[in-house]
């Protein structure tokens, strides 16, 4: 008995972030759809932000997969992910009012797990005193979360007495009960952190998430069997990873990190589809790096030269508005994240933000404390805060870029720069972008055709 997979293996793709988020994921997954029946997210919530630009209109995607701009493609919020029903369900209306299709091709699997408003005030207030010089001797131990209450709701997954399911939604007896317990526990903690004085009410919880669960009723699944069902009837899949590889839980910098594994090491824990079943794995870095939040970062330019970058780029935080902290490629960090995600391919993306640059800068290794050097990634924030980059420097370009009609047209200069990324990662760029819109991207060393609007 056959299940399906192999024959259909490299018809399968995931999407992956290399560096700290914010790589432009959103444009890629929005580019490959066309050549994929169903997109799937695999973990995050609504700290995730991908931005894709069609023409004059901008989406700004929270939970819902990128490919939702499509009428045609399957989009499914698999059970890695935690879903905020109220911000989930304005998503939708904000599509709906702009005229995208939000009606069966959307399926959410009634295995995610729930954000409930007590998760965002404990994630306000874990920040708040982590934050605090007086907290700890240490000083300031925030993490830098966007206190959407992501963190608190995967902890009450692993925790699993006090998990709230999507499929949970939709029985609201069972709902009530759960909360009975749940809000007399969380209660006491929150009063713990200072943060509340009354005491949930787990009957009017209760009465608007099971109200939330009716609206969203027409879309839950048991995402599962509805991806395997998928493979076996031949269709094509595209995993849309949120954050990125250098946030995740496990292989990040921690303790600066997100709560998911958003490396493609989540993908089987957040959809039920073995690893084995992905034949592509692109993955997507910038042209330079950025961070947003605490955490350690190497490259980063504290400088006229760093708010150059910002302002090009518009590196502002899709979910929170936050200027991102920018600087200079670091290629270690890259290669790690190559290595990790398994990537088969690379997506460089705002190579046009670099065009007025006299020269740029690579990093290729770090000088650690002691004297010696390494070009091997350190995922521990303690440890990587103390290295100083190595760089490489290339000449830059004056030339704008986004008309290129395909690599060769590029200037020499930023062609050698993705001559030396792919030299030190060891695998091709096979995307480069070169603006915001779908057509000012090069795919296999080509200008992408226009591709139809939803």
């Amino acid at each position: 008995m056959t299940t399906g997979h192999s024959a259909n293996r490299t018809a399968h793709t995931a999407v992956v972030g290399l560096q700290w988020g914010d790589e432009g994921k959103g444009k890629i997954v929005d580019l490959l759809t066309s050549e994929h029946d169903v997109i799937v997210r695999y973990n995050g919530g609504a700290n995730a932000g991908h931005t894709v630009q069609v023409g004059d209109e901008r989406y700004a995607l929270h939970l819902i997969p990128s490919g939702i701009l499509y009428g045609d493609k399957t989009c499914v919020i698999g059970n890695g992910v935690v879903v905020d029903p109220e911000k989930l369900l304005q998503e939708i209306d904000a599509l709906r009012t702009r005229g995208i299709r939000v009606g069966d091709n959307l399926r959410i699997s009634d295995r995610a797990h729930v954000v409930m408003p007590y998760h965002k005030e404990q994630d306000a207030a874990l920040e708040e005193y982590l934050g605090s010089k007086t907290a700890h001797a240490q000083g300031n131990l925030a993490i830098g979360t966007t206190r959407r209450g992501i963190g608190p709701a995967y902890a009450d997954k692993i925790r699993r007495s006090t998990a709230i399911r999507v499929g949970d939604l939709l029985d609201a007896d069972y709902l009530r009960s759960r909360l009975h317990v749940i809000c007399t526990l969380r209660t006491a903690e929150l009063e713990a952190l200072g943060v509340r004085t009354a005491p949930l009410d787990p009957d009017a919880l209760a009465t608007r998430y099971a109200e939330f669960g009716e609206r969203l009723r027409p879309h839950v699944d048991d995402s599962v069997y509805a991806l395997h069902d998928a493979m076996r009837a031949g269709k094509r899949i595209l995993f849309e990873g949120a954050n990125a590889s250098l946030l995740d839980i496990d292989h990040g910098t921690f303790p600066y990190v997100t709560s998911s594994n958003c490396s493609t090491l989540g993908i089987p824990s957040g959809t039920g589809v073995p690893g084995s079943a992905i034949g592509r794995v692109l993955g997507i870095m910038k042209a330079y790096s950025t961070r947003v939040g605490a955490g350690p970062f190497p490259t980063e330019l504290a400088n006229e030269l760093g708010n150059q970058i910002r302002e090009r780029g518009r590196e502002y935080g899709t979910t929170t508005g936050r200027p991102r902290r920018c600087g200079w490629l670091d290629l270690v960090a890259v290669r790690y994240s190559v290595m990790v995600c398994g990537a088969t391919g690379i997506a460089c993306t705002l190579l046009d933000v670099l065009s007025g640059f006299e020269e740029i800068k690579l990093c290729v290794g770090y000088r650690l404390p002691n004297g010696t050097t390494t070009d091997r990634f350190i995922p521990d924030a303690h440890r990587l805060e103390g290295v100083t980059p190595i760089y490489e420097t290339m000449p830059g370009w004056s030339a704008e870029i986004r008309d290129a009609s395909d690599r060769s047209t590029l200037p020499q200069a930023a062609q050698r720069y993705l001559a030396r990324i792919e030299e030190i990662t060891g695998v091709p760029v096979e995307v480069v972008s070169l603006g915001p819109e779908r057509t000012q991207t090069l795919v296999d060393g080509r200008r992408a055709v226009a591709l139809a609007t939803a």
